[in-house]
Parts: structure tokens; sequence; C-alpha cells
């Protein structure tokens, strides 16, 4: 009886851990559905429907044609600097999107906002530095700081729809 019982137990666990893995795989085909868009077309990375991502990529086009104007000694100084953390908000947002838990999409987000502060001091070094005036920096800073709450809100949304 005790041989019986123990195949039994086993099978149950067995059936348990199936039904585990249709749940896992439900939840993993529900995500993909949901990466499609309405016309039937899988959402690509640049395509993507996150507000603070298309904000948040404008703000690097913008700062690629401002360091344009810097000087030809801080190429590899200041300009590549800010492009670098700019390039990295964008870049952390879509990456955390693209991962499966929103544990690590909430991570991601983080290293975005961290991102985007060294950005906006690298914005204000230029402008101490006479690079960009102070009208230039201030509507950086405006953008800067709608991103900034733009990110803060999607954390926050994330963590209470858990």
């Amino acid at each position: 009886a005790t041989n019986n019982e123990q195949r039994t137990t086993t099978n149950e666990q067995r059936q348990t851990n199936n039904e585990q893995l249709a749940t896992n795989n439900e939840q993993r085909q529900t995500n993909i559905e949901q990466r499609i868009t309405e016309n039937g077309k899988r959402t690509t990375n640049m395509e993507s429907n996150l507000e603070v991502w298309k904000l948040s990529h404008q703000l690097v086009l913008s700062i690629y044609k401002i360091t344009e104007n810097y000087p030809k000694h801080e190429q590899f100084g200041l300009v590549s600097q800010i492009r670098r953390s700019a390039v990295s908000i964008p870049t952390n947002i879509i990456e955390g999107q693209a991962r499966q838990y929103k544990k690590e999409f909430i991570q991601f987000l983080y290293i975005a906002k961290g991102s985007l502060e060294e950005t906006n001091y690298h914005l204000f070094l230029s402008k101490d530095l006479g690079f960009i005036s102070e009208q230039t920096y201030q509507e950086f800073s405006e953008i800067c700081t709608r991103i900034k709450m733009m990110i803060y809100k999607l954390i926050k949304s994330m963590q209470t729809d858990r």
C-alpha cells in the first residue's frame, strides 16, 4: 500500500507541476499578445507605446543636436558623457519593458531615472561652462522633470498592480 501511495503522490505532484507549467506558458502567451498592436503586428522596440520612452527619445535627439555646437576639445569629454547618459534613458526603459517580470522592468526604470539625473547634471554643467544658454538649460531641465515624473508614475502604477 505504501508504494501505491507514493506513486499516487508522485503522480499528483507531476500533475501539479504540469498545471503550473501550463499556467506559466499561458502567462507568457498573454505577455506576447499584449505586445501585439491593433493591426496585428508585433510591437518593435522602436515602436514603443510608452509616452515616457517617446519623450526620452526626443530628449536624446535634442541633446545630440545641441552638443554638435560644443567645443571640439569636449568631443571625448562632456559631449561623450552627456550623449551616453541621455541614450541610457530610453535604452533602459525599452530594455525593462522587454523583460519578463514587472520587478525587472521597475529596476530598469530606476536605472533610467538615474541616467536622467546624470544627464540633467551634464546640462547644468554645460550651462555653467557657457556651452548652452540659461534658457536652453531651463527648457531641457523642464523636459527632464517631465520625464522624471512620468517614470515615477509608471513605477508607482506597476507597484500597485502587483
